[in-house]
Formats: structure tokens, sequence, C-alpha cells
């Protein structure tokens, strides 16, 4: 069975410039049912929606990344907005806030922006995709305030924090940083997330999980973050597949982004 929907890649990146099309191709046939390709800057949600529309199984998310805000044109909500009537895109993202890197745009700006985006996908009634990384407290504000439906990507906060996030009704992401040598956080809760609210993604071409750390990830490794969140929840007493972990995710992902998930 094609199991696995991926509900978090960049198939657009640079990285995939050699054999982006090779690869797209092959992808249902190692049981990829479902890729959201998000964007992160303008051309990427221009390209996401290209993939999109060149490939039946590919959706699109379009938003500006908070790593990206820098030289924004003074329209880039317009032109982000004037992608959403597009059939094939499914949520507005990746949106969020970044406080790791100095030389991303000061906090306040970064705020300013992922509230307009939030509004976005409230008027038009799309889920959304959250970039948090060192900005859990900033975040759970703007969500709480906001109260959208969508995924908090690539979830690194603490287990009390994915038990708010569940409590507003989203979806908690996992990818390949549950089965780093010293991940914590993303183990404890994976171990914990109601499984009704768990999805699970890549960020290909990043985050590639162990075995591949260093290489570049694609959907087909999702397969490894499975069996290791059905390794710890086993190990606290729900003895599960990683084909059920999939299956579970695979029908969370079709439910919030409106998709029939492709199963054969």
């Amino acid at each position: 069975m094609r199991l696995i929907f991926d509900t978090h890649a960049h198939y657009d990146d640079e990285a995939f410039d050699s054999d982006r099309e090779a690869l797209l191709r092959t992808l249902p046939e190692k049981g990829i049912c479902n890729v959201v390709n998000v964007g992160a800057e303008l051309k990427g949600c221009y390209d996401s929606v290209t993939l999109a529309e060149e490939h039946s199984y590919i959706y699109a998310a379009v938003g500006i990344h908070p790593g990206c805000i820098q030289g924004l044109p003074d329209d880039y909500l317009q032109q982000v907005e004037s992608l959403l009537s597009h059939p094939k895109v499914v949520a507005v993202g990746e949106i969020g806030l970044d406080y790791h890197f100095d030389d991303n745009a000061p906090k306040e700006v970064q705020k300013e922006v992922f509230a307009a985006q939030l509004q976005l996908a409230k008027d038009h009634d799309l889920p959304v995709i959250i970039h948090d990384r060192e900005a859990h407290g900033d975040t759970m504000e703007l969500l709480r305030k906001y109260k959208p439906k969508g995924i908090v990507h690539c979830f690194s906060g603490s287990v009390e924090m994915a038990r708010e996030v569940v409590s507003l009704g989203m979806y908690v992401g996992l990818g390949g940083a549950v089965t780093f040598k010293n991940a914590r956080h993303p183990v404890e809760v994976a171990a914990s997330v109601p499984l009704t609210s768990l999805v699970v993604e890549t960020d290909a071409p990043y985050m590639s999980p162990v075995p591949f750390r260093g290489k570049r990830c694609d959907s087909t490794m999702i397969s490894y973050t499975a069996e290791k969140i059905a390794q710890v929840r086993s190990a606290q007493g729900t003895p599960i597949t990683a084909a059920e972990v999939l299956e579970a995710a695979r029908e969370n992902a079709g439910s919030l982004f409106g998709i029939t998930p492709e199963v054969l």
C-alpha cells in the first residue's frame, strides 16, 4: 500500500535541480501517496504551484518563511493571496517565527508578517504550516490569538506545548529529528501526542533521519521516522507498528488538507 503522506517537503529546492523530475516520477511507486510542497520565499511559492500542476500526487502550500522576510516587496501578501484560489493550493505556509539566526528580520517584523499571514489563512479558511524555531512563547501567543487550523511543523517544543497545540485543534508534525541521537523533546512528544493529532514529514531536502544524516532527504525516508515513533510509543505500553503510524498520519493529513490520499 502507498501509506506515506509527506506533509512538508521542498522539492523546488536547488538540491533537487540535477534529478528533480526523475525522482518525483518514482516516488509513488515507492510508497508515497501525497506530498505537500511548501513555499518559503515568493519564488518558491510559484514553483510549488508549478510542481503541483505537473504531478497529480503533489499539492502546494504558499507563504513566506521567517528567514525569507528580508527584502520582501510591498505587495508580497497580495502575491501570496493571488495563489490561494489555485485548486491545488491547500495551505498557507511555511510561516512563523525563527529567532535562531541573528541575520533574520527583527522579531517585531517577523511577528507582523506572521500575523498577516495567519489572518490571510483565516480569511480564506485554509490551514497553516507553522515554522517555530526558538520562538515558542511568541508562536503560541499568536496561535492562541488567531486559532488557526494546521500543523506546527518540525515540532521542537515540550510535551506541555504539544498538549496546548492539540487543544487548539492543530496537528503536531514530526520528522527526522525524532531519530537523532540526542533528541529529547521530539522523542517525548512522539511518545505522548495523540495519534489523531500526528502528521509526519521530511522537510526534504533537509532533516534526513538516521541513518541518512548528512545526505539529501526525500519522502521515502519517512519510513525511518515512523519506525522510531512506533518504537517509542510501544515502549510506553501502547504497541503500534510503523505501518499503523503511517496510516493514521495519512488519514489526519488527508482530513486537514481536504485531500483523498492516492492509496493503491
